[in-house]
């Protein structure tokens, strides 16, 4: 039988991923013709057994549709939150975004040189200097590999009446075979909690893993 040697074929980029989510997360629809039905009655269900003004609910709906409205407007792939609403009229909130990003040709696609730009950036943020909230690495996730991470926090625009104080964990996943990156960004303006968000964040991010 005749054997003939060559080199195998590059594997192909993976079209497709899976992420998982706390129990208590739901993803949130970004078809612009059904997102703002279905966030209202998300977020009208998170608010079940609380007393919870009117003005507040309409306040948490109209953000997690700025939310969707803007992951869509970006190109996002998949949106997820949760709200969670306590005894003394307050909420807990926070965002999950994932976006596929290429790379420009003209662009390295090397992790180490990628992340440098971002670590100058944060060096000059005040902001959460000197803590978790304001980072920038390569690390490892188990089941992944080197992924580069970044923490940090900044002013967000409220719905247009102000800012937020906001914390911001960015994972930025290679795509094997490709010069892809899968980015997951989540944020919270829950200040006072936001180590426990944050491992949250980063249990979130190490769920990712591709399918062809």
């Amino acid at each position: 039988m005749t054997q003939t040697a060559g080199t195998a074929p590059p594997a192909a980029a993976p079209r497709h991923f899976t992420i998982r989510y706390p129990d208590s997360w739901w993803k949130l629809d970004l078809d612009p013709g059904t997102r703002d039905a279905a966030i209202r009655r998300a977020v009208q269900a998170q608010a079940e057994g609380f007393q919870v003004e009117r003005t507040m609910l309409d306040t948490m709906i109209r953000s997690a549709r700025k939310t969707a409205r803007e992951a869509h407007a970006r190109g996002a792939v998949q949106a997820a939150g949760m709200i969670q609403f306590t005894d003394n009229a307050e909420a807990l909130t926070a965002t999950t975004i994932v976006m596929r990003v290429v790379t420009p040709e003209d662009h390295s696609s090397d992790l180490s040189e990628l992340m440098l730009p971002v670590a100058l950036k944060n060096a000059k943020n005040p902001l959460g200097k000197g803590t978790s909230a304001n980072t920038a690495e390569v690390i490892e996730l188990p089941g992944i590999g080197s992924v580069g991470r970044v923490t940090h926090i900044e002013d967000v625009d409220y719905l247009g009446r102000g800012t937020v104080r906001t914390a911001l964990m960015h994972t930025v996943v290679p795509v094997p075979n490709s010069r892809d990156f899968l980015v997951v960004s989540s944020s919270t303006p829950n200040l006072s909690l936001v180590d426990a968000f944050f491992d949250v964040f980063d249990a979130i991010s190490g769920t990712v893993r591709f399918q062809p």
